[in-house]
């Protein structure tokens, strides 16, 4: 239910399990102090043939409202920054929408920097 997507929760936790069972993607989760899950994020591994190493994508942040500006995305983005670090990782990027307020004051505040020097283009089969 993100970036104007219609909800398919049975499509999503289908697509999660094969993730999990596959081995295809590291997910990190925040709990609050009743162990009810409040956020996520997911990172993709991927290869630079110019740096010649590994690097990560960060497909998917998400903090349930209630629990924004909280610290819970910092958090979840410190746990992906260590990921990268242990598993020797050139670094990780990620894509948001330019309507993603939330997200474009969040990542340079974590680190990130933008990068104006490219072009993002995409090829997507319909």
């Amino acid at each position: 239910m993100f970036y104007n997507k219609k909800a398919d929760f049975k499509s999503a936790e289908k697509f999660i399990a094969e993730r999990i069972k596959n081995d295809d993607s590291e997910i990190f989760v925040a709990e609050n102090e009743n162990n009810k899950l409040v956020g996520f994020v997911q990172l993709y591994p991927l290869f630079s043939s110019t740096k010649m190493q590994k690097l990560w994508l960060l497909n998917d942040l998400f903090v349930n409202p209630e629990f924004r500006s909280k610290g819970v995305s910092i958090g979840l983005i410190e746990k992906a920054k260590r990921l990268v670090e242990s598993t020797n990782a050139c670094g990780m990027f990620l894509e948001t929408g330019k309507s993603n307020l939330i997200g474009n004051n969040l990542y340079p505040k974590t680190g990130f920097k933008l990068n104006e020097a490219s072009n993002y283009y995409e090829w997507i089969e319909d």
